[in-house]
């Protein structure tokens, strides 16, 4: 069932606010698979954040014209189902897992703002630790110091404390 024109411009308008927002795009080709797989994938893009959906690459095209992801349309071939996210990871991750256990969805190619991505690149960005990661082992490694000082000063008393105690028990074993 092909859209008509009007049809096309919600679509290709859908596709262009979320690609306004993106930090990456990841396409996938996702021939073979079955409802049930492409169910699973959608829930589990759903869950991470990432706007999945399958598109007509011509669509998908005009949609990111004058955008910095421009250059990722000479690998717009075949059939493609297109991750959008807002967290650089996120979309690379959730094809990635998925292509791990489906080895009919074969990830085709990814971009970031102004670089584009191979196979191996967005193998790559799927391994790194996602945005909420980095910032909680950021607020960790910036807390320790803070901690650590405040163990400092919480030993002089306790060892004030401990000192009195052995001298109460040395009297009372006297």
């Amino acid at each position: 069932m092909s859209l008509n024109r009007k049809e096309k411009a919600v679509v290709i308008e859908d596709v262009t606010t979320q690609v306004a927002t993106a930090q990456s795009i990841v396409v996938a080709e996702y021939r073979g698979l079955d409802v049930a797989s492409v169910t699973v994938l959608r829930k589990n893009a759903r869950a991470s954040g990432v706007y999945l959906r399958v598109l007509k690459n011509s669509l998908a095209r005009k949609a990111i014209v004058g955008t910095p992801f421009e250059a990722l349309s000479t690998k717009l071939v075949g059939p493609l189902i297109y991750a959008i996210s807002t967290d650089p990871v996120a979309a690379a991750k959730v094809l990635s897992e998925f292509a791990k256990t489906n080895e009919k969805l074969a990830i085709k190619a990814g971009a970031l703002p102004n670089s584009i991505l191979d196979v191996n690149g967005v193998k790559a960005l799927a391994t790194m630790p996602s945005r909420d990661e980095l910032l909680s082992k950021l607020l960790g490694t910036m807390q320790a110091p803070i901690a650590q000082f405040v163990r400092t000063l919480n030993e002089v008393p306790t060892k004030f404390v401990r000192g009195l105690a052995a001298v109460r028990d040395q009297k009372q074993a006297a």
